[in-house]
């Protein structure tokens, strides 16, 4: 796959994982999304639902990460790469270390919280066992466009 084709799947990807932020602010959850992609097809899906949940962990990211290992039918989710809508946080970042994802494409930063490079670099680090490859900015202005509208409307 050259550059190009890449690119343009990393977008495609993106725009689903769009999708689930906008059905999380549907629900009146913070728009984050997340897909898990292996061998070209989604084997997991995700949106904020910790406040539907009342769960702490239900993030975007850890929604995603535990269909797609309920899908393959193992915690290891090696060669999979994960799409999110916003840098991971510290948990997300290590649940991608721990399941061994390959690839981390995102589209906003998190410069308060994010943890693939803003903050800190947990899915970099290499006193880890396991470090994933990052592509940032995919859809940025999109991403993060999603986010201020939502928290512009709750601050009215």
């Amino acid at each position: 796959m050259d550059a190009d084709q890449a690119r343009s799947a990393d977008e495609a990807f993106m725009r689903e994982a769009l999708a689930e932020a906008r059905a999380a602010a549907g629900q009146g959850e913070v728009p984050v999304g997340a897909v898990v992609v292996l061998a070209g097809e989604i084997i997991g899906r995700g949106r904020n639902l910790r406040e539907t949940t009342g769960d702490p962990t239900a993030h975007a990211e850890m929604v995603a990460i535990r269909e797609a290992a309920g899908r393959v039918g193992c915690w290891r989710l090696e060669g999979a790469t994960l799409y999110v809508t916003l840098e991971p946080c510290a948990m997300c970042a290590g649940a991608m270390v721990l399941a061994r994802i390959r690839r981390l494409v995102y589209g906003a930063r998190d410069p308060k919280a994010g943890a693939a490079g803003s903050l800190m670099d947990i899915v970099r680090d290499r006193r880890l066992n396991h470090r994933l490859e990052v592509t940032e900015g995919v859809l940025e202005a999109d991403c993060g466009g999603i986010l201020r509208e939502f928290f512009r409307c709750r601050r009215q």
